[in-house]
This record gives structure tokens, C-alpha cells and sequence, in this order.
């Protein structure tokens, strides 16, 4: 069976977004996102929120950039060709290899497990993943932890009273000071 993995940027303080929305705080150097390309390649199907979604879009024409690198060129290659599937209550259409979803994001997960495949259920945006982990959907978090306090802003994780158990399978310092970590999401057999 296929795993659902989140695999997003978080501040030491826990959010995803500082208070006005912004991401520049948690912008990747060439190992972060060398670090975000092989999460991409193990990447089956990736499940994202309109935000994320219309952020992502960039990487759809990002070949017609001459300033691309090589690794920007291929996290592009790679991401293009990734089936997305896109949770919005407001868009009517999406482009490039992406659907719009068309059941809960439990609904969907769970058709994704059962279909035939390679590689992870990726789910990204603070929203979605939130909602993913309230629903208990979530088998590995991938954090990227950036060293800075935002005092607010978006949590990454839901703030619903329950307790879920990890199991630390990764933890690299990063030359950028971010620190990556990978938990696997214990649940009694």
C-alpha cells in the first residue's frame, strides 16, 4: 500500500506561513532544494490546496527561464510530469498533468491506495496537510525546519487536542542551519 507523506517548510515555532501569508522566509538554497527534488522523484501522485497549487504554477513554464540551472531544470522536468490532484473550493479548471478532486480528501487517498502505482502520496499546503492529519491519512512527515520564529502565521499542524506518536526515522543539519527531519506516524497494529 502506498504512504502519504507531508513533506513541508516549518518554522521552530511550527508555521507554515508567517501572519501575512509569506513564504520568503523559508526560501531553499541549492541543498534544501536538491533535498526537495528527491522527495519529488519518490513522489507517485501529489495531493495540494489552491494556494500551494497556484504557487506550483510557476514550475509549469519554467523551462522558458534562461537563468535555470541545471537542478531548477530538473525539479521542473520532474514536478510537470507529476500527476497533482488539486482541492479548491473556487477553481473550475487547472493545468498542466492536474485534476481537480472530486471526493473528500479522505475519498481520495483512499482511491489512490487502492489503485496500482509506484511511489508516495505526497499532500502539501498547511491547510491540506492539517486536514490530513486530523484525519489520521498522514504515514511520514518530511520537515524542513528553518531557524526562525515567526510569532504566528499558519500552524502546520492541527491544534485538535489529539496526540499522535512518532517514530524519528532522519535528522540532517543542513550547511543553511535547516534542520530536515523524517518521523514515521506510529499506530497500533
Amino acid at each position: 500500500m502506498r504512504s502519504v507523506t507531508c513533506s513541508m517548510t516549518v518554522s521552530l515555532d511550527g508555521y507554515a506561513t508567517d501572519p501575512d501569508g509569506g513564504l520568503d522566509w523559508g526560501a531553499p538554497d541549492e541543498e534544501v532544494f536538491r533535498l526537495a527534488t528527491e522527495e519529488v522523484r519518490g513522489t507517485g501522485v501529489h495531493l495540494l490546496g489552491r494556494r500551494l497549487y497556484e504557487a506550483m504554477l510557476y514550475w509549469e513554464d519554467a523551462e522558458e527561464d534562461p537563468s535555470l540551472g541545471y537542478s531548477t531544470r530538473e525539479f521542473a522536468d520532474l514536478w510537470r510530469a507529476l500527476p497533482k490532484v488539486v482541492f479548491s473550493r473556487t477553481l473550475t479548471s487547472v493545468r498542466g498533468n492536474a485534476r481537480l478532486a472530486t471526493g473528500t480528501l479522505a475519498e481520495e487517498v483512499e482511491r489512490l491506495r487502492a489503485e496500482p502505482g509506484e511511489g508516495d502520496i505526497a499532500i502539501g499546503g498547511p491547510d491540506l496537510v492539517a486536514q490530513a492529519a486530523a484525519l489520521d491519512l498522514v504515514d511520514e512527515y518530511r520537515l524542513r525546519t528553518n531557524p526562525v520564529l515567526l510569532g504566528g502565521g499558519t500552524p502546520l499542524f492541527p491544534q485538535d487536542g489529539r496526540r499522535t506518536d512518532l517514530e524519528l526515522l532522519e535528522c540532517r543539519t543542513l550547511a543553511s542551519q535547516v534542520l530536515h527531519l523524517r518521523y514515521r506516524v506510529l499506530r497500533e497494529r
